[in-house]
């Protein structure tokens, strides 16, 4: 059985997930509305996986005999500057992820569960990529500048 403290900070983390599932599915339609079908592909991509990780919380709650909730989702941003700032608003978030994610760890082993420890420990993992990769998407729009920002296109455009 989850406690009440741990099952209401996951149903939180459930409309953090929620959340940035949103925010990647509004930044897919900006790169649409801009002409960039390659980073719209990856972001709807990325909103997908968000989504997936909501549904992964609200199943572990429930096989733990907890009650799985929807929380309020505020609004997301909706435009941005440039494909650049739009990933960098991916990494900034995506670090915020993964303190949201250490905090639910945090609270975990001071309750002493030992299952939702494990549990989190899938979500850790793909953090660390998660962050690696929007990084990365970063520094190389950074270092190839704009004429190279149709070719990055083109390669997130292959994300399956």
């Amino acid at each position: 059985m989850i406690s009440e403290k741990l099952q209401d900070a996951i149903n939180g983390q459930i409309a953090a997930e929620m959340w940035s599932s949103n925010l990647y599915l509004s930044m897919a339609f900006y790169f649409d509305k801009e002409g960039f079908t390659g980073f719209a592909n990856w972001m709807k991509k990325q909103s997908q996986e968000e989504l997936d990780h909501a549904y992964q919380m609200a199943d572990y709650v429930i096989k733990r005999g907890g009650v799985a909730k929807v929380g309020e989702v505020a609004v997301v941003p909706q435009s941005w500057t440039s494909p650049l700032h739009a990933f960098e608003v991916v990494y900034e978030h995506e670090c915020h992820v993964t303190s949201l994610i250490n905090g639910l760890m945090d609270l975990a082993v001071e309750e002493k569960d030992r299952p939702t420890q494990d549990f989190l420990w899938t979500f850790i993992r793909e953090q660390v990529e998660e962050e690696a990769t929007a990084s990365g998407i970063v520094d190389r729009i950074k270092k190839m500048g704009d004429t190279a920002i149709f070719n990055l296109d083109q390669q997130y455009g292959a994300r399956q």
